[in-house]
């Protein structure tokens, strides 16, 4: 099967975080400092702004959107247009927080950067913190490296973590409580350049991941056999599965900078899509 990408956004900062929500994709993009949301026509209309820097998104189960504050390490969510503090995750984060995955519950499993990634600090490890719906944070697993994009099965029970620097996808069991355990390796992508980003599920148990070092979207099934490989015009960074039956694969390309100021002419993030036979299916 060959998939065309076709642009849907351009002109964008630094897109990230896509979320296929309520008949539109929503996403951050980290450089503008908001999330918008982008219906079928490629209008994008801005939902919040956000000075700490944008990353996750994902919502509580009375529908009201969680935000992930990068730079200053919180958790804010969207109060009839107005930002306010969920979490502060600073005591358990040192460097930005990143992507977030929000379960049924409204139990936010949320990334950190682990070192100063900016000034190209050494490689460190770090934890996938969990944040409850009444603002309590914790750690659910540690030894993580650059935990990034993750996905849970439909049955909410199985949560895949994207560990960047690891160049693996990490699954563990999700507890009652929400805590991880049985932790395993779902892929190991090592040796083939990969290092995923944004990660989506689809309804065969296959994950699409952006690899922003080999500018390609790739479909992975457990084991890490990889039935699908698209090149990308710039960096990719995340995808999802979204439209009205979940078969269009958006993937979101960018380029970080050290000092994130652009002109318009400047701005290289784009929104593309593609059409693919497998719908999407589970969380984000």
């Amino acid at each position: 099967m060959t998939l065309v990408l076709e642009p849907l956004v351009t002109g964008l900062a630094f897109p990230e975080a896509p979320r296929w929500h309520d008949g539109a994709l929503w996403f951050s993009d980290f450089y503008d400092h908001r999330v918008g949301r982008v219906g079928a026509d490629g209008r994008v209309e801005t939902v919040a702004e956000v000075p700490g820097q944008p990353s996750g998104l994902g919502w509580l189960p009375d529908g009201r959107l969680l935000i992930v504050s990068m730079n200053d390490r919180r958790l804010m969510r969207l109060e009839g247009g107005s930002l306010v503090q969920a979490a502060d995750l600073s005591a358990l984060a040192r460097w930005p927080c990143n992507d977030m995955l929000v379960d049924a519950h409204g139990r936010a499993y949320i990334g950190n950067f682990g070192f100063d990634l900016q000034r190209r600090a050494p490689f460190a490890p770090t934890s996938l913190l969990l944040v409850t719906p009444d603002g309590r944070a914790r750690v659910a697993a540690e030894d993580m490296h650059f935990p990034n994009g993750a996905v849970l099965t439909p049955d909410g029970r199985t949560l895949i973590v994207g560990e960047s620097y690891g160049q693996r996808l990490t699954a563990f069991d999700v507890m009652d409580d929400g805590s991880l355990a049985r932790r395993r390796v779902w892929a190991q992508l090592e040796g083939k350049g990969v290092g995923p980003d944004g990660i989506c599920l689809d309804a065969q148990g296959a994950i699409w991941l952006a690899s922003p070092v080999t500018r390609e979207v790739l479909r992975v099934r457990e084991g890490g056999a990889i039935t699908h490989r698209i090149a990308t015009p710039g960096q990719a960074v995340a995808c999802m599965l979204g439209g009205a039956d979940r078969k269009t694969l958006f993937v979101l390309t960018g380029r970080v900078l050290v000092t994130p100021v652009q002109s318009r002419e400047e701005r290289g993030g784009v929104i593309y899509a593609a059409q693919v036979d497998v719908p999407g299916a589970g969380l984000p």
